[in-house]
Formats: C-alpha cells, structure tokens, sequence
C-alpha cells in the first residue's frame, strides 16, 4: 500500500513542476557536484526557477488602443521627435514633447522642472507611459531608456505620428 502512494506521488510531482515556478534540470557536468560527492556518473538532477517578470508581455500600442489611452487620460504620451518636427508635420493631441537626446535626463528631473522645460506634468515610475515618434524606431529607444531608470509601466506607439495623421484624415 505504501508503495502504491509513493508511485502516485511519483506520477504527480513531474506535473506539479510542470506549472510551477521551478524547473527540473539535468546537468551533465562534473562541475555541477560538490567536490566531496563527486563519483563516476556525472549526470545530475538540478533545479532552475523560471525567470518571471511584471512587464507587460507587448509594448506595443496599436491606435486604437492610444486613443483610448488619451479619451481616458489613463496614459502620459511623450513624443519624442525634435520640435521642429511637430511644427513641420504636427503631433498627437495631449502629447508631451520631449526630444529623444533629452529622454533620458528629463525623467531624472525634479517634477517641477520638468513642466517648466516640457510644459507637462512629469510621470511618476508607476504611470502608464506610450512614447510615439515619426515612424517608431525613436519610441522604441525611448522605452528603453525609460526602462533602464526603473519606469514599469512603459510602451511605445509604433505606427508613430505617420500611421496617426492618415488613421486621423480616414476618420
């Protein structure tokens, strides 16, 4: 009876690791033993955990999901071209300007500076941000940035202002 348990626990715990957080390894290493239990065999059994994060799965924001973002104040947008670039071409409405070279001090400002300089409230490490560009590719260099000064919650837009201005003439 005792051995029927054992069999059941055995068939079992292979599942339970399966959905849990570790998993099972094996490690044809002698390294991998310590010194004083080393032997002939050197394949071991090791276990690894599996490395989960918080970040959001995409960081991609489609244009619906943007307006959505801007109706529902849920987001700070920062677009991230030069400002001759909105004047030239224009920008998305709500958005705060902060050119790409500057990213990466502006978030690091005081709050104060920062709506002195950019003329928006500065966000907070916790806030929602979607950073656009013309096209995407500065976006992107812009999360990253953002990411690497411990912003969680942070995503790019990229169709950019090009797929916004025509999904804006469309509408």
């Amino acid at each position: 009876m005792a051995l029927r348990r054992c069999w059941r626990i055995a068939g079992v715990v292979p599942r339970l690791l399966l959905h849990s957080n570790v998993l099972p390894v094996t490690c044809a290493s002698r390294r991998a033993l310590p010194s004083h239990s080393r032997s002939t065999d050197t394949t071991t059994t090791g276990f690894f955990l599996r490395n989960f994060s918080s970040s959001p799965t995409t960081t991609d924001v489609t244009y619906d999901q943007l307006k959505q973002l801007l109706a529902g104040r849920m987001a700070v947008v920062i677009d991230v071209r030069e400002p001759w670039e909105l004047r030239e071409y224009g920008s998305i409405p709500g958005a705060v300007n902060v050119p790409l070279g500057q990213v990466n001090v502006a978030l690091q400002l005081d709050p104060e500076e920062f709506k002195e300089k950019y003329g928006g409230d500065m966000p907070e490490q916790t806030d929602n941000i979607v950073f656009s560009c013309l096209a995407g590719i500065r976006s992107k260099k812009a999360l990253d940035s953002a990411t690497s000064l411990g912003y969680k919650d942070v995503q790019h837009y990229p169709g950019g202002w090009q797929e916004w201005a025509k999904n804006e003439q469309l509408n």
